[in-house]
């Protein structure tokens, strides 16, 4: 009788390589985020470029002009409070909101949301502010209008926590070099992301400002949407192309 020979050590081993490899999951591709494009997906327009319609403001400081809404203020009409354009058409509370702006050199505005409007000046909101200048000392920065003054600088991550205090727990870059990013005399594009209580503000694509707020006395979910003209020197600031998009509502953490 013949004995059967031997099998090579290496050849068991491939053996059972092989069976290892045919029995292991099959694992994905791996792939990697695109550019969104255009980016439009489940966006609204809220300002018809032609009438107030949806809006409410003082016609003294806000008309509608070639597609736009523009604020002016003039030697004549200079300003003791701020004054904004509120939008009527709801209180959102998670969403995005795209809109693009130009402001003068010497101009001050922003972009309210979450915001409440309080009887005693006409058309003045407090809440959550996307600043807008025209010298971008502090175009991005998060502002609560009549509350918490400064929530986060342009390049700021910010934990806001109970009794006002405000942490910043990383940086989104330096604040100067951030504000290369926005056009002077020129059209920008601000893009908000608001989603439970973080709040982020985008201007040409960029994260200028990241806010999560934990301070379950101070914090609005929902609220108004407005834009401002401030008070100072004359000025004028335009704004077109509103597109909103509600999101499904995030309910925040409770604040440590």
């Amino acid at each position: 009788m013949k004995s059967t020979p031997a099998r090579s050590p290496r050849l068991i081993l491939g053996f059972v390589a092989a069976l290892v490899l045919a029995s292991a999951p099959t694992r994905a591709a791996q792939s990697y985020p695109e550019p969104a494009g255009a980016d439009t997906a489940g966006f609204v327009p809220i300002f018809d470029g032609k009438t107030l319609t949806g809006w409410d403001a003082d016609p003294k400081y806000w008309r509608v002009q070639d597609g736009m809404l523009v604020g002016v203020v003039t030697p004549e009409t200079l300003l003791k409070a701020n004054t904004f354009a509120i939008w009527r058409g709801g209180a959102p509370a998670d969403f995005e909101l795209k809109v693009e702006y130009r402001i003068t050199a010497g101009g001050n505005s922003g972009i309210n949301y979450r915001s409440v409007e309080i009887p005693t000046p006409a058309f003045a909101l407090k809440g959550y502010q996307c600043d807008i200048d025209g010298a971008n000392r502090h175009t991005g920065n998060n502002y609560e209008e009549r509350g918490r003054t400064f929530l986060a600088v342009r390049g700021q991550i910010v934990r806001a926590a109970e009794g006002s205090k405000r942490a910043i727990i990383g940086t989104l870059g330096e604040k100067d070099p951030l504000a290369t990013f926005v056009k002077k005399d020129d059209w920008n594009q601000v893009h908000l992301i608001i989603r439970g209580n973080v709040f982020t503000h985008l201007v040409n694509g960029h994260v200028m400002s990241v806010v999560i707020d934990e301070d379950p006395v101070a914090r609005a979910a929902a609220g108004l949407i407005g834009v401002q003209v401030h008070v100072g020197p004359p000025m004028k600031v335009e704004y077109r192309n509103f597109l909103l998009k509600t999101l499904p509502a995030v309910t925040p953490a409770p604040a440590k």
